[in-house]
């Protein structure tokens, strides 16, 4: 914080008035250029939990790492079903921030030894325990694909976590990606904005423990990788987990592919595997990686 943003803190401390250029809106962060809109905690805050019994009231979140359009809807019905597993929509709480709105309340949140990050913290863990109370469950899934872009922090803020990490053959995430909006991108544009997450989901699965399952795998015999995803789970496998459809959870947006097999109740077999020759330059390193080509 520089003498001047200094000096516009203690203006509102004492007067509650802020100043701000001409056309410039002030913020509940200072620096912040959006009203209402605080900047996220600074790398350099977040940290772990400084004792989990008290920081945290979760314990053990699930987070299923994927791309967008790999079959992270399909998974999360399936894992809602089970009596134990609440598997709600994206919920995307990496997103939520903090804003001091004072120095004076800065300075007080410093003396109970809390910086920005372990407040955001704080409320991304309530928002998911209160989630997870009001479903009576015991165990909360979140499968929001951005989360892969954050999946440091979010190791960081639940060290017990556990993570499933959700594969599917790059150019069928691409074509998906494609079909969903082909007004908003064509294919190849489709293809390098999946792929920033096809990166970030390979950078977490080298930078985490956890569990590795392949849509085309899911599809082909979803008994034996729902069991073994029960396994790293540590609970029972469910049959009803087979049988995840209800007419509530087709309304949800962004169905796309999986519609058809959510209405159906039952998982269905995916696409065909797309030939060698139709993968693009751009997704055969990522095809490689995956093990849909040889190295």
């Amino acid at each position: 914080m520089n003498w001047k943003q200094r000096v516009n803190v203690a203006l509102g401390e004492f007067t509650g008035f802020h100043l701000a250029k001409m056309g410039e809106t002030p913020s509940m962060n200072a620096g912040s250029k959006k009203a209402g809109k605080p900047t996220p905690a600074p790398a350099s805050d977040v940290r772990p939990p400084a004792d989990v019994r008290t920081d945290r009231l979760l314990r053990a979140p699930i987070f299923v790492m994927s791309p967008v359009r790999s079959g992270s809807t399909l998974l999360r019905s399936i894992l809602n079903a089970h009596p134990l597993l609440h598997a709600p929509h994206e919920l995307h709480v990496r997103r939520l921030t903090v804003g001091f709105g004072t120095g004076l309340s800065e300075r007080a949140m410093h003396a109970l030894g809390h910086n920005q990050a372990d407040l955001e913290h704080l409320l991304w863990d309530r928002v998911l325990h209160r989630e997870l109370l009001r479903s009576g469950k015991s165990h909360i899934v979140d499968k929001t694909p951005a989360n892969a872009f954050a999946f440091e922090r979010l190791a960081t803020c639940w060290p017990d976590a556990r993570f499933v990490f959700l594969l599917r053959h790059p150019v069928s995430i691409a074509r998906s990606w494609h079909e969903a909006d082909p007004d908003k991108r064509d294919y190849a544009a489709a293809a390098a904005d999946a792929l920033r997450y096809m990166k970030a989901v390979e950078r977490a699965r080298n930078g985490l423990k956890g569990h590795t399952v392949h849509y085309e795998e899911l599809t082909a015999d979803p008994e034996k990788e729902v069991r073994a995803i029960c396994d790293f789970l540590t609970i029972p496998f469910e049959p009803a987990m087979l049988r995840y459809g209800s007419a509530q959870t087709v309304v949800e947006k962004g169905l796309g592919d999986w519609k058809d097999k959510i209405l159906s109740g039952e998982v269905q077999k995916g696409r065909d595997l797309p030939d060698e020759s139709e993968i693009p330059d751009v997704l055969r390193p990522m095809s490689v990686s995956w093990g849909y080509l040889p190295k």
